[in-house]
């Protein structure tokens, strides 16, 4: 196979892992059923005048599948915690106890397992959509070559190789995904 062909093809198939990549780390922002430390990541706090992460101010742990607890790493932050659980809008109430935030995760009702599974297929659909692009862009990419036509064509049909397989894998991670938020 010729080099600038290759090279094409396993740019092609970085850009499809990432849309993996990303497809994952935003699926384990749903939340399925038990608490994670994941479901309060995007949470900013206000920390000396900045937006800080909230696992940079202090420890997010789950003690059990119903409960989320956040241990400030100055004790002071307890409030701004609180309240920007609440401006995250994640339909948790914090509780705190003079050490701690305590966010106690309700189970899910049956129309919010149905609503997190769409959340979750269109995750997927984004993430098949980058892959489709990274397809079309590598083809593209693959006819601006001065390669033969037969090469042209085999380089082609890799990349269509490349992203079934990927499109398989998102539809995997997509059924896995919702067989947990379904799960009761």
């Amino acid at each position: 196979m010729d080099e600038e062909i290759k090279f094409i093809v396993d740019s092609a198939e970085e850009s499809m892992q990432k849309a993996i990549t990303h497809l994952e780390k935003e699926l384990t922002k749903i939340r399925a059923g038990k608490a994670s430390p994941n479901m309060v990541s995007g949470v900013m706090v206000e920390y000396y005048g900045a937006k800080t992460p909230l696992n940079q101010v202090g420890n997010v742990n789950t003690p059990d599948a119903r409960t989320i607890s956040i241990q400030p790493f100055e004790k002071s932050l307890i409030q701004e915690i609180e309240k920007a659980i609440q401006v995250a809008n994640l339909g948790f109430n914090p509780m705190n106890n003079g050490e701690s935030v305590i966010i106690n995760v309700p189970p899910l009702t049956e129309e919010r397992r149905k609503e997190l599974a769409k959340q979750a297929k269109a995750q997927a659909e984004d993430a098949k959509v980058g892959v489709r692009n990274d397809r079309k862009s590598a083809n593209n990419d693959i006819k601006k070559t001065d390669v033969s036509e037969d090469e042209k064509k085999n380089a082609e049909v890799d990349i269509q190789n490349l992203t079934d397989k990927f499109i398989d894998k998102i539809d995997s991670i997509l059924a896995t995904k919702e067989k947990e938020i379904m799960t009761v």
